[in-house]
């Protein structure tokens, strides 16, 4: 059969073609369509079928370029009749649409079979012929079988891969709605694709103009969770598209109408409801035409919404107010977009770890687009009302130097407020912090073995319930013990770790004071330099792989990120080390020794100069050296405890059957889901989705002033890494490369900008590393460099302590290093100056 109505239960894919499938499926459940019927793709088969008509038509798509071949084929169809059969069939089919009247004026759409598929818009691709009539109807679907041949969807169906022999057409007759208004409805917001908004666009006359883009309709937006609408937004609608004896055309909107919504309230509920009637039917989010006469709604057609951006969460911490933020410090541990999973044990840490950012009402920390930042303005204003501006200085030494002529936003919050908050968390911190110094050589002592243990005892377990139980029993109650020695550790001798060193260098100088204060890492006491010191007994065999992974397996570049594999974990990565260490297997202990050698030099022109101080000075420097080797140690037992969740996570992915699935949900919620409650489960795509978008942007910058879009800014040209400033005008980029000295002395040498860790065998020996950042997963790459220079940094961060250690020169918190080095220039480091000058580009 040529022609079946619209409401035949044949008319299906094959049949009738995407539309025609559509519309019978709406027909078929009582929605409101428009009565008609389809000229069925066995039609268009038998046409070209005659005359070898189709075979000429695939010569001409394989042989000649898309535009050649779609005007070799127009001209094949123009030259042909369609089968008289058929038309009469067309015909009588359309004298029984329209009650009395035997000539109702139609619509005449295309309707392929490779059309409205998930995952493919073949919308507008083929013809559509409004307000024809019965003299004109059988010519309106000749031209919509020649339509399956146009340029563009001959271009189309090749990239995407969909054979050209394999598609046919058949063509939609329905009566044509004389409509007052008509527009588009989207079941879920088709920009950001959030589900629970229903758009609608609406405007006067019928739809043509705003699907063709002619008008600016009128939009209205429907929350689905109170069913009421959310926004309105009305406007200046120009044109409209109306019938004409022989069709259509554009004129314009009548003043009156022009600035006049199109829907009330209640007509656009009725139709959101609608939308959700027909939603539901397909089981997807629709993109659905709609036309309005005489107070009654008609569904036109409705198509699966195609490219929707996937639901996502928005994690962005900066838009809670008008804040100064930065990644600096604990932010360059932590480089990457955090999971869900990895975000909340962070959290945790924090509490204990940090406990005086427990202030109510404001956040030291935050997550900002996934990844972690730390809150200046509240230290800021802490110092400001106790009165210790003069003390911020050792703010820089830690999270480095602000650009000159940068503001620091204040907290929202009066002086005597912030005394109120701060005043009892000291007392009680400082209490905190003298009865866990005394916990902490036990913990130390005991660290190792008691990890060892737990992660046994996390993969020996049977059953979800074991495993929460080992959780919240054990493994939680270990992970707050470790955070807890770790905020001791740091905050012991108050500020030993600022004063000592500036001390130093306004008696001896930089150079110096540097060569004093190194030593901590001696014999690899030093937590930071573990990686360096296992790798290289690794490679003389002084260890086997085995002794590498238990004793410094855990750390590495992403070592907070709970999703991903640690060191020790990966035979890969310790080959990637071993291979990049070829031929310098002694380099590390050549450097100690030089290190030692120079330090014994400081000493001795210290003691020539200042007899009568030495002795008071090495107890100070002996100070210095314990508190940096007990705060390395205690962050490596918190990383070392991040292992073994981690385990906890892989292992409850195992239990439960959600594999990787869990990573995107808090560990409350993994603890949750083993004790029977799924309900998280339903978070998880759209997490996944949140994540997936935000690693997919460039990191962020440095400093965040104000509420940041990233993926707005990711998308701006002229992006900067340092500094975002929502506040306008802003600070320029420095035309000179300086920063913090962060490891005295002076090379030349070979620029290697270098993005990422993975990347790390790109720095050969003797080169310079320039980079963003670096943690203690960038370690294994300072003996091969001649020097380091990174955007950020401050001379407690990890580069500047490690270089010290190592007697590599370092620049550190330049700002703009990798925006004004190329990879390839020779370029000069200063590190006691701060300098980096380039030679040759």
């Amino acid at each position: 059969m040529n022609v079946i109505p619209l409401s035949d239960d044949a008319a299906d894919l094959a049949t009738a073609g995407g539309k025609g499938a559509s519309l019978a499926r709406l027909v078929r459940a009582g929605l409101p369509v428009p009565g008609g019927f389809c000229v069925t793709t066995g039609a268009y088969r038998d046409f070209v079928s005659r005359g070898g008509l189709h075979e000429e038509i695939m010569r001409a798509v394989a042989d000649l370029p898309a535009d050649r071949a779609a005007r070799r084929i127009a001209g094949l169809f123009a030259s042909r009749e369609v089968p008289g059969e058929t038309a009469a069939e067309i015909l009588a089919a359309h004298a029984k649409l329209g009650g009395e009247d035997h000539d109702v004026p139609v619509a005449v759409r295309s309707s392929a079979t490779a059309e409205d598929l998930p995952g493919m818009s073949f919308a507008g691709q083929q013809d559509t012929y409004l307000n024809v009539r019965a003299g004109g109807l059988v010519a309106a679907v000749a031209r919509c079988w020649a339509s399956l041949w146009t340029e563009r969807a001959i271009a189309y169906r090749t990239g995407q891969g969909v054979p050209h022999d394999d598609v046919a057409l058949a063509v939609v007759v329905q009566e044509l709605v004389p409509a007052d208004a008509a527009g588009v409805m989207f079941t879920a917001d088709p920009v950001s694709g959030v589900r629970d908004r229903i758009v609608v666009n609406a405007s006067w006359g019928l739809g043509e103009a705003v699907v063709g883009g002619q008008v600016t309709p009128d939009t209205v937006v429907v929350d689905r969770s109170t069913g009421e609408v959310a926004e309105e937004h009305v406007a200046d609608k120009a044109v409209m598209t109306v019938r004409t004896p022989g069709g259509t055309r554009e004129e314009p909107v009548p003043d009156d109408l022009r600035r006049r919504p199109v829907l009330d309230r209640a007509l656009a509920l009725r139709l959101a409801r609608l939308g959700e009637e027909i939603e539901e039917l397909y089981g997807t989010p629709m993109d659905v035409e709609w036309a309005l006469h005489d107070g009654t709604l008609h569904i036109l057609q409705a198509r699966p919404v195609t490219g929707l951006r996937r639901p996502v969460e928005e994690w962005n911490d900066s838009l809670k107010g008008d804040y100064l933020w930065t990644s600096a410090n604990l932010g360059e541990a932590i480089p990457d977009v955090m999971t869900p999973c990895t975000w909340s044990v962070v959290r945790l840490f924090i509490t204990e770890a940090m406990s005086a950012s427990a202030m109510p009402g404001f956040d030291l920390v935050g997550n900002i687009g996934g990844r972690f930042y730390m809150n200046l303005s509240v230290m800021y204003s802490f110092a400001a009302a106790l009165g210790m501006k003069g003390r911020l200085g050792a703010t820089e030494q830690v999270f480095g130097r602000l650009p000159a002529g940068l503001d620091v936003p204040p907290l929202p919050a009066s002086r005597w407020e912030i005394i109120r908050a701060v005043l009892p968390m000291a007392f009680t911190l400082r209490r905190r912090v003298r009865v866990n110094l005394a916990r902490m050589p036990a913990f130390l002592a005991t660290a190792r073995e008691r990890n060892a243990r737990l992660r046994g005892r996390i993969a020996g377990t049977t059953s979800p319930a074991e495993l929460a139980a080992l959780w919240e029993e054990e493994l939680l109650p270990y992970l707050t013990e470790a955070c807890r020695v770790l905020e001791a550790a740091g905050r012991q001798g108050g500020a030993t770790l600022v004063m000592t060193r500036d001390r130093l260098r306004g008696l001896v100088g930089e150079v110096d004071a540097e060569a004093m204060l190194t030593g901590a890492g001696a014999d690899g006491e030093l937590a930071s330099l573990g990686p360096i010191v296992g790798l290289g007994r690794l490679a003389r065999g002084e260890i086997d792989r085995e002794t590498f992974a238990r004793e410094y397996g855990h750390r590495g570049p992403h070592e907070f990120e709970l999703s991903s594999p640690r060191p020790g974990e990966d035979p890969r990565w310790i080959d990637a080390q071993l291979a990049a260490m070829s031929g310098v297997e002694d380099r590390e202990e050549e450097l100690f020794a030089r290190r030692r050698e120079a330090g014994e030099a400081a000493w001795r022109r210290f003691g020539e100069r200042f007899p009568r101080r030495v002795a008071a000075m090495r107890r100070r420097v002996a100070r210095w050296s314990l508190v940096v080797r007990d705060r390395e140690a205690t962050r490596s037992e918190v990383i070392r405890a991040f292992w073994a969740v981690r385990d906890l996570v892989l292992r409850a992915g195992e239990l439960t059957g959600r594999g990787d699935d869990l990573f995107f949900l808090s560990i409350q919620e993994v603890v949750a889901l083993l004790r029977g409650d799924e309900s998280p489960l339903d978070r998880v795509a759209v997490r996944r989705a949140t994540y997936e978008r935000y690693a997919a942007l460039p990191a962020y910058p440095t400093l965040i002033a104000g509420r940041f879009d990233p993926e707005r800014w990711a998308a701006d040209p002229g992006r900067r890494r340092d500094l975002f400033d929502a506040r306008g005008g802003g600070v320029p980029v420095s035309e000179t490369v300086t920063g913090f000295p962060g490891a005295p002395g002076i090379v030349e040498g070979t620029a290697r900008v270098i993005d990422s860790p993975e990347d790390g065998d790109r720095l050969a020996p003797g080169e310079i590393l320039v980079t963003t950042l670096t943690n203690i997963g960038w370690t294994p790459m300072f003996p091969r460099a001649a020097a380091v220079v990174t955007d950020m940094g401050a001379p407690l961060s990890h580069a500047s302590i490690v270089a010290r250690e190592l007697g590599i020169p370092a620049v550190v918190g330049t700002g703009n290093a990798t925006m004004r080095l190329r990879d390839g220039d020779r370029i000069r480091v200063d590190g006691e100056h701060g300098t980096v000058e380039v030679l040759a580009s």
